[in-house]
């Protein structure tokens, strides 16, 4: 589904601040693959998911989705594959908007609906009945105003409308992180739900290395750019956090137990 093949990015090239953020990287991800991506600051985590989705062009290497080849593709044509959900919950939604309207958006993306009724009855409908997966009363309050909700349910609306246009690929950078726990782990719950629902090839960057073990069914660790670490089946399940830390000799400033 996803291949990632011999990839390179270099930052400032030529210049005193030249820096190597992604040195070399192969990933190869099947359909249904939910992988975990841990690794400390400046390790090329969140600059390897930018290079997938088109904000930062690779050097060298090759980047492959779902059998196309999209390492020149720009960053608006690959999102008509890719769904993606940042770490502030203020990005993935207009605040000024409804939540029917920043669904019939992200719902429609790839469609060209012309002067059309934007929102349809039966886009309603399939709202109502989508939004109550969410447990949080939603369906109820399709008209308010997206700036109205909690942290928690704007990050949730978000990973909502990044799956409804039926992605190959969902990136997650960090998107529980700026949540209290109760809404993280809602939201993670939610994350786990969609991507086996939909058989989504999902990549998902936390700092915490407990939730990295415990969600999707594989996890890489990542240093200088590089992967160093490739787990998944039963190896995985015998992993704790306590070895992770001894052998890989993670710096856990910022990596949560």
């Amino acid at each position: 589904m996803l291949r990632i093949e011999n990839i390179y990015k270099t930052f400032g090239r030529g210049s005193v601040n030249e820096k190597v953020a992604i040195d070399g990287i192969n990933l190869h991800l099947k359909p249904g693959d939910f992988v975990t991506i841990i690794g400390s600051n400046g390790a090329g985590k969140s600059t390897m998911m930018n290079c997938i989705a088109g904000v930062f062009p690779v050097d060298t290497g090759k980047i492959i989705l779902d059998g196309n080849d999209i390492t020149k593709q720009r960053e608006y044509k690959r999102s008509k594959m890719i769904g993606r959900v940042f770490q502030d919950p203020l990005k993935g939604t207009a605040f000024d908007m409804t939540i029917e309207e920043n669904l019939s958006i992200a719902a429609n993306k790839n469609n060209f609906r012309g002067l059309q009724k934007g929102i349809t009855k039966k886009d309603r409908e399939l709202f109502r009945e989508k939004l109550s997966l969410l447990g949080m009363g939603l369906e109820d309050r399709m008209k308010q105003k997206a700036r109205l909700l909690s942290g928690g349910q704007r990050q949730a609306l978000t990973l909502f409308m990044a799956v409804i246009a039926n992605p190959k690929l969902l990136l997650l950078d960090e998107h529980t992180a700026a949540l209290d726990p109760s809404a993280a782990a809602k939201v993670l719950e939610l994350t786990d739900y969609f991507s086996k629902e939909e058989n989504l090839c999902t990549l998902m960057i936390t700092h915490n290395m407990k939730a990295a073990l415990e969600h999707g069914n594989r996890t890489i660790l990542m240093k200088s750019g590089r992967v160093v670490m490739d787990i998944s089946g039963e190896a995985r399940e015998k992993m704790t956090v306590e070895r992770l830390i001894e052998q890989f000799e993670i710096d856990n400033d910022r990596m949560l137990l």
